[in-house]
């Protein structure tokens, strides 16, 4: 039987924050069977976050659904650390099973304080480049060039649960004026599939400074994203990049909520990417 859903029911968690600052805002609601979709999407819209995630129990874990405002989203990360940091809360410290609509994973959480610590592992990840006239589409829409592009990672297609477009830039600069219009970018990812553009910048070898357009979720931009991590840090795998096992990324701080994450990048092709962060109550 589905569950009522109230949005006084939707718990406000920021994941990837820093310090204490910053971070990926999501709902979360746990209860004891999902609602229907077309609630669950209209509570999202409600919420009005990039994500809200739905959790009730299954067997030995929880079943889940993320629903960004405009439509229901295979996999998210940031969601899964807040949900991980919700579940920690309520049941103690521990490792959760999620089912997801295709496949699952496991999200771990151990309260710290006034924070929870918690990582995901991400379902195994896949890349291949990027085909030469969606790479023109998405330039033309940023107002980039092949020139404005780091020639060491090109662009390709990335996969951990969800798709996504990489694109890593030559400077710091060229990143912080990354502008797009929303109509126009929800077209090119609902017609490609993607679900968000990784725009990257490489300080050095084990530190990333991203950003990534989320218009297919009605979303201009999300300040940490959890599942666009995963990917990209599969992508970098499987590019032969000097990752030394781990990368750690910054994101949202064009933003004003500069977030903190790492990832795990074990040495087997295609295995699942552990992303880890820390998450508050707001």
């Amino acid at each position: 039987m589905a569950g009522n859903a109230h949005l006084d029911d939707i718990l406000r968690i920021a994941a990837f924050d820093d310090a204490g600052r910053g971070g990926n805002p999501a709902g979360v609601w746990l209860g004891t069977a999902l609602p229907p979709a077309a609630d669950m999407q209209r509570l999202a819209h409600t919420v009005g976050f990039s994500e809200t995630v739905f959790a009730a129990p299954e067997g030995d874990g929880w079943r889940v659904r993320y629903f960004s405002p405009e439509s229901e989203v295979p996999f998210c990360g940031h969601a899964s650390i807040a949900l991980g940091a919700a579940l920690a809360r309520r049941f103690g410290d521990g490792c959760f099973t999620l089912a997801l609509n295709t496949g699952s994973i496991t999200v771990e959480g151990r309260v710290a304080g006034a924070g929870v610590a918690a990582s995901l592992l991400s379902p195994p990840t896949r890349s291949a480049p990027a085909p030469g006239g969606l790479v023109d589409e998405a330039l033309a829409l940023f107002g980039y060039s092949l020139a404005d592009l780091d020639g060491r990672i090109a662009p390709a297609l990335a996969h951990a649960g969800a798709d996504h477009l990489v694109l890593a830039l030559a400077s710091r600069a060229l990143l912080a004026r990354m502008r797009y219009e929303l109509d126009a970018g929800r077209r090119l990812m609902h017609r490609h599939g993607l679900v968000t553009v990784v725009l990257a910048w490489a300080e050095h070898a084990r530190l990333f400074h991203t950003r990534n357009a989320f218009a297919s979720g009605g979303v201009l931009e999300d300040p940490a994203t959890g599942a666009g991590a995963a990917a990209f840090a599969g992508y970098l795998r499987d590019l032969g990049w000097p990752h030394g096992g781990r990368i750690d990324i910054v994101q949202g701080e064009d933003m004003g909520m500069r977030s903190r994450l790492s990832a795990a990048i074990g040495p087997e092709p295609g295995s699942a990417i552990r992303v880890a962060g820390t998450a508050r109550m707001l």
